[in-house]
């Protein structure tokens, strides 16, 4: 028997016993390794590879193939941890067929499940989902309607509130597992709360949910000079880096490195 499946049953069962969950993004190995080892409850593969690791302005560029390269990396990390990832922008707005073959390679990486973002195409969320493949909600921001929307805080008006809230429903009725409640008031959150029986997780929309996510560069301090508000810093990894980059170059530059510990020699043989 080989290692034990991860799947979103184990996300599920903390809901039922009302356990905390929290989630976090990776875009690679070593991150989506650490991630797992610390015991993190789920991985994201999030579509925001496009901003935080290509260094594109919006996540709508991002396409199958960059998902698929990300993906990889971190499910051969992730050896615990459930692992769901984004479907990109025009992945799965075309043709019920299109949509659930791109989620599909998804699953064949060894994810277990896709997130798609807004109700507007519920008719494809829909076909994944009866094709086998749980799909994961995200409502409130979408980041993939940026140049409808722009970026801003869901749920300073009653419209904005009725809009997210049915929403909502129309994702639990077609069978979506789990939501994500992105950038939106506290009493936007409630709301939800109360018309909804699957897990409601958060990235800034309050404390009171079954769970959190966060992006990891946001975490780590390497989003430079975009700093969400609901987010925070644990540490300054970009700091650490250029420190130990000009030190790695002034050792060069002066003949410091390699010294001889960082050196291959012929072994001297006893006689």
């Amino acid at each position: 028997m080989g290692d034990k499946l991860k799947t979103i049953i184990t996300l599920l069962d903390k809901k039922e016993k009302k356990e905390f969950v929290v989630g976090i993004t990776a875009y690679n190995y070593p991150i989506a390794r650490i991630a797992d080892e610390c015991g993190i409850d789920w991985i994201l593969v999030g579509d925001s590879a496009g901003t935080c690791e290509i260094g594109y302005q919006t996540t709508i560029p991002v396409t199958m193939e960059d998902m698929i390269t990300f993906t990889k990396g971190v499910v051969k990390g992730a050896k615990n941890s459930p692992v769901i990832v984004d479907m990109p922008f025009l992945s799965y707005q075309t043709t019920p067929d299109e949509a659930i073959l791109n989620a599909g390679k998804f699953l064949q990486l060894g994810t277990s499940g896709v997130k798609i973002e807004g109700v507007k195409q519920k008719d494809n969320i829909k076909a994944i989902i009866d094709s086998g493949i749980p799909v994961m909600g995200h409502i409130g921001l979408n980041p993939q309607h940026y140049f409808q929307t722009g970026y801003k805080v869901i749920g300073k008006n009653k419209e904005e509130i009725k809009k997210t809230v049915d929403s909502a429903k129309i994702l639990e009725e077609i069978g979506v597992f789990a939501i994500i409640l992105e950038s939106v008031t506290r009493e936007l959150t409630q709301k939800v709360l109360e018309k909804s029986s699957i897990p409601i997780y958060g990235i800034g929309a309050g404390k009171n949910l079954d769970g959190q996510i966060l992006v990891v560069n946001d975490i780590l301090g390497l989003s430079f000079d975009f700093k969400p508000k609901f987010s925070k810093q644990y540490v300054n990894l970009e700091k650490i880096i250029r420190k130990a980059f000009i030190q790695y170059k002034e050792e060069v530059k002066e003949g410091r490195f390699p010294d001889d510990k960082h050196s291959y020699g012929i072994a001297r043989q006893s006689r």
